[in-house]
């Protein structure tokens, strides 16, 4: 061993895979960055005097005495208002062409807000697309996820999400971005003009997937510094933390660490979860909320991914195809927001929450419509109105391509019951029947 400016430098590496390497070490913390020659790696393991490193750029190329020099600290990004408007890399390297960023420097992967200091979420968080404002509205600190099939256009429901949330602040996450998604999202930022308000971290297929795993730290520490130093709500949208747990699990079984279902590793819960519960709403007013992808792999909502998700997260949002509209939808049947009724009727208009179920109910007759036509059962008059319904409903309102406000959902939603239904029929409170019926 020797030293150098104050760093232990090792040079004898006791054993290497494709994705770690070991050597013996003295007073190394767990998460501490090191350089073995010229890549970078951080300690995921150590027992006794054995520390495990994961090298980001795959251990290819390094000879078992490599320099391998401690750095003292675990990764940091450098937090300001220079980020806004930048791309990095998942080492939080700027990767859009401008110069480094100045400001404070901060370790990444720091606990979650502690319960004394968090305010039950009470803020809308509106981002234009029906079937998740209307029927799955969002909540300021809220933590949900998009569970997808992986030829689903969730990247651009994303996008779109960035550009339409109101929050001051929008974070995208991105790991194992395509080339072609991540100049889709540099376009459409760019375009849109929103560029000043949105903060990208980006992993893309060429790059090491074992760096994937430093992108939501990076993300949650950008959106930290905003939401509590300078009191604004922030979106944190991060996709696809299936490829994360993916990553997750190459490191530990190159750690010979015996996985658990689908392969995955033991700590999945934890791992997901010190992500996730970085969600909250300040006092204060500052805020995180989180929006993720999972994609789910042959529609598998059983997956030890989805299913660890499923449990830490405040609902789930679920896309799929509607054959009979061709258009990609919000789900409202596999859907859930679970902390909806904090705003819907409070911070929305007061006919909210009865057209929310008027709308599903009539929306659910038009499915059991359907199972009596492929069965060859005849349909009442009834059951074809709730079928043209339905149609409509998902055209007008379902839809992610849709992008209205709030209150012309619910006037929508009125004129499709207006048009298909009798008054009585669509199963609402008569005050609010008698003031809206004709206004929409």
């Amino acid at each position: 061993m020797a030293t150098k400016a104050f760093q232990k430098v090792y040079t004898q590496i006791t054993q290497i895979t494709k994705a770690t390497c070991s050597l013996k070490a003295t007073a190394v913390g767990y998460g501490e960055l090191a350089t073995i020659g010229e890549k970078l790696g951080q300690v995921v393991k150590i027992i006794g005097d054995e520390v495990t490193l994961q090298v980001f750029g795959g251990t290819e190329g390094i000879p078992t005495n490599a320099e391998v020099t401690f750095l003292g600290k675990g990764p940091t990004l450098k937090v300001g208002d220079q980020l806004s408007g930048r791309f990095f890399n998942a080492l939080g390297i700027p990767i859009d062409g401008g110069g480094e960023v100045d400001g404070e420097e901060r370790e990444i992967g720091g606990p979650s807000v502690n319960p004394v200091r968090r305010k039950q979420p009470s803020e809308l968080i509106a981002t234009g697309i029906a079937g998740i404002d209307l029927n799955n509205t969002l909540v300021s600190g809220q933590k949900i996820p998009f569970f997808a099939d992986p030829d689903q256009p969730f990247n651009q429901v994303m996008a779109n999400v960035a550009l339409r949330a109101k929050a001051d602040k929008i974070i995208l996450g991105g790991m194992g971005l395509t080339n072609d998604d991540y100049l889709y999202f540099k376009n459409v930022f760019d375009n849109a003009g929103a560029l000043d308000r949105i903060i990208s971290f980006v992993n893309t297929t060429d790059n090491p997937p074992v760096e994937r795993i430093l992108v939501p730290d990076m993300a949650l520490t950008a959106a930290e510094y905003f939401a509590v130093e300078k009191n604004e709500s922030v979106l944190v949208l991060l996709t696809d933390m299936t490829l994360y747990a993916d990553a997750l699990s190459i490191v530990s079984n190159r750690m010979d660490q015996i996985p658990s279902k689908d392969s995955m590793p033991g700590s999945l819960y934890s791992d997901l979860a010190k992500i996730y519960e970085k969600a909250v709403q300040f006092p204060s007013g500052g805020s995180i909320t989180i929006i993720a992808v999972t994609t789910l792999s042959g529609g598998d909502i059983t997956h030890s991914i989805p299913d660890n998700t499923g449990y830490i997260t405040e609902g789930q949002l679920f896309l799929r195809k509607d054959t009979d509209v061709g258009k990609v939808i919000v789900d409202p049947f596999r859907s859930l927001s679970r902390l909806k009724q904090l705003v819907i009727g409070k911070k929305t208009r007061e006919d909210h929450p009865q057209v929310m179920n008027a709308a599903i109910r009539l929306f659910a007759d038009a499915a059991n419509a359907k199972t009596k036509l492929e069965n060859g059962f005849d349909l009442s008059d009834y059951d074809e109105r709730s079928l043209a319904f339905a149609r409509d409903y998902s055209e007008k309102l379902l839809a992610i391509d849709v992008n209205i406000a709030i209150e012309e959902m619910l006037n929508t939603a009125w004129r499709l019951f207006r048009k298909h239904f009798k008054h009585e029929e669509i199963g609402i409170k008569q005050a609010l029947v008698d003031k809206y019926w004709a206004e929409a």
